[in-house]
């Protein structure tokens, strides 16, 4: 099969709105923040689409699809090989990985699942307890990526979300102790991806995260259809968090570093 590069936003935004659970990060890159950094492929008319998203030291590249399509999904694979950056990002869904790993070598792979909010009620309704999340903004950057050095070394954090109004934080004694935002968001495509959670060690147990998780989803329900979220899917912890908030599992998806073969026609 030929493959196509796409840049009609309306048409893709036609496609992934057929399934916005699935869809979530393509949509939100569509948006005028983040869509002069993507490049879209496909190989059919109407089939998958491929993502490479090219922002940061390493770009990251999307396929996902739904069974059905897992086999047109893994010819659009293929075709992308010479096209890929030597080093990338993959969030991929089926046998995707194993027609990457014929060109790449893939490190710190892990099982990730997407999750989409269902009943906004239990985050609506939840206390908060003792803490009180409060918005976030350009000025509490410093401190943001002091508590991520402590709480999440190694996340992929774009400075330009805190632009967005959605990343919001607990403090303890004026100290950021929690924060819960996004990696993407759309109010002209009504999608928005809740990431970059995270707890201080001294606080964790307490509550702290899920009241920021729960205020956010507040907050984005006056702007947004669909909430999304990925999380491992061996961190038991966190996947209880977001059940009990109204979170459901839509697929499952692996992730990885991929870097190219010294034989591999990648670009």
């Amino acid at each position: 099969m030929t493959l196509r590069s796409l840049h009609d936003r309306s048409a893709l935004a036609a496609r992934f709105g057929r399934d916005p659970a699935m869809h979530l990060m393509e949509l939100g890159d569509l948006d005028d923040l983040l869509w002069p950094h993507t490049s879209w492929y496909t190989v059919s008319e109407s089939g998958p689409v491929a993502l490479v998203y090219a922002v940061g030291e390493i770009p990251t590249v999307l396929a996902f699809s739904r069974p059905g399509e897992a086999g047109e999904l893994e010819e659009l694979a293929g075709a992308l090989l010479p096209v890929l950056p030597r080093r990338f990002f993959g969030h991929v869904t089926g046998a995707v990985g194993k027609v990457l790993e014929s060109a790449y070598a893939a490190r710190s792979q892990a099982a990730l699942l997407r999750m989409v909010l269902t009943d906004p009620g239990p985050a609506a309704r939840h206390p908060g307890g003792p803490w009180r999340p409060a918005p976030l903004g350009r000025s509490d950057l410093p401190e943001l990526l002091e508590l991520f050095a402590q709480a999440y070394p190694g996340n992929w954090f774009d400075h330009r979300m805190l632009d967005t109004g959605q990343y919001v934080g607990a403090r303890q004694e004026g100290r950021l102790v929690a924060v819960a935002g996004v990696h993407v968001h759309s109010a002209a495509y009504r999608v928005a991806a809740i990431g970059n959670v995270a707890t201080h060690p001294g606080v964790r147990g307490r509550g702290a995260g899920g009241a920021c998780v729960a205020e956010l989803c507040r907050r984005l329900d006056g702007s947004v259809e669909h909430i999304g979220l990925n999380v491992r899917a061996d961190n038991a912890t966190a996947v209880g968090l977001y059940r009990r908030l109204g979170f459901r599992e839509v697929t499952g998806f692996t992730e990885a570093l991929y870097t190219a073969l010294p034989h591999a026609p990648a670009g």
